[in-house]
């Protein structure tokens, strides 16, 4: 019988499941490692050599690791879930004129599910993931705050966890830098894994060059929307472009046009195919609305609430008022922010506890 209960951990075949499913083990759980196979680059159409979470590589050494620690691995294909939820709307969204956010919809709705759904067949009462963040119980809630390595922190992906499901998982990395996890993996003698690269790329477009992926996804998307009008702020048009969705909101560079002064796109008009330039101050915005969001402090914030809104993964955040407002969460910045891109996470905080997130307007 194990000291703590039984728990599974999602093993990407990386550093930080690996040794978050090594020190649940130490602990005295019983772990049961599960190694989700999400993509496969043949589908996408590109020429990369398959590297990351998915690869063939990746899902041998989660299984070697947990043999050489003498617990259970499984493999869960979800390929098919995967690319009906994530991709499907990764697309759908770029199509929309949006700029999506395919990690935050994996994590909530794919991984976070598909680890419960196992975990109940296999009697875990808990399940863990390597991510770099924290979880306690607080006045009746599950609270996420950031991690200790403010570099690493991860909590901005967890936004739309559900209660329940914070309420079974433990993230054992969160409350340790990542250099001290490369050294841990050191002292247990997995110098291969203590030295093994990291991916920052979207799993499912590897190369990193989206509109490839959009091309290969929509055979005659091409077609269909190239051609359409730069146009500035004030509806002169200055242009043909390739076709809005292989733009996003702030981009200066590659816009294959000159007009004497740097522009930025600051809209995109996917109805008329439209994309429109303007100047870096046009960018600039001091109200901003959030759909579809999930509050994680609170239950609710009927009434406004000062926060930290980060409008980007990298973003260092604006001090913000929020409020719910209908279905929506409405952000008053105190300072303008720039390039906010219809799509992407908001994402609240109050000092370093997650207060919760959504998708931009």
């Amino acid at each position: 019988m194990s000291k703590h209960g039984r728990i599974l951990v999602a093993m990407s075949g990386g550093i930080d499941s690996s040794v978050a499913s090594i020190m649940l083990h130490e602990q005295g759980y019983e772990v049961i490692g599960l190694t989700m196979k999400t993509w496969d680059y043949a589908s996408s159409g590109s020429s990369s050599k398959e590297t990351g979470c998915c690869s063939l590589d990746s899902i041998n050494d989660a299984r070697s690791l947990a043999v050489e620690y003498g617990f259970p691995h499984y493999i869960l294909d979800i390929r098919e879930e995967f690319g009906n939820f994530v991709i499907d709307n990764f697309v759908e969204e770029y199509l929309a004129g949006r700029t999506p956010n395919p990690c935050v919809l994996c994590n909530t709705h794919i991984k976070w599910e598909a680890l419960m759904k196992r975990a109940d067949k296999l009697d875990c009462e808990f399940i863990a993931t390597g991510h770099y963040a924290q979880i306690r119980q607080e006045n009746d809630r599950y609270v996420v705050s950031k991690g200790l390595d403010n570099n690493k922190d991860q909590s901005y992906v967890l936004w739309g966890v559900s209660q329940y499901n914070l309420s079974r998982t433990k993230l054992p990395l969160g409350g340790f830098r990542k250099t001290e996890i490369r050294q841990m993996a050191m002292d247990m003698g997995q110098i291969d894994l203590a030295n093994k690269s990291e991916s920052y790329e979207i799993c499912f477009v590897p190369d990193n060059d989206y509109r490839s992926f959009l091309k290969h996804r929509v055979p005659d998307l091409e077609d269909r929307v190239d051609g359409g009008d730069f146009v500035l702020t004030d509806g002169r048009k200055v242009g043909k472009h390739k076709g809005y969705p292989f733009y996003t909101i702030g981009q200066r560079k590659g816009l294959g046009i000159a007009l004497g002064e740097p522009v930025f796109v600051t809209r995109i008009i996917p109805e008329t195919n439209t994309v429109v330039l303007g100047r870096e101050e046009d960018l600039h915005k001091s109200q901003a609305f959030v759909r579809n969001h999930n509050l994680i402090k609170y239950a609710s914030i009927k009434e406004p609430l000062e926060a930290v809104t980060k409008i980007r993964y990298k973003d260092a955040g604006a001090m913000s008022s929020i409020v719910e407002d209908g279905d929506l969460i409405k952000v008053n910045f105190e300072h303008s922010v720039s390039a906010i891109a219809p799509g992407q996470s908001a994402v609240f905080y109050e000092g370093e506890d997650l207060i919760g997130g959504g998708f931009l307007c």
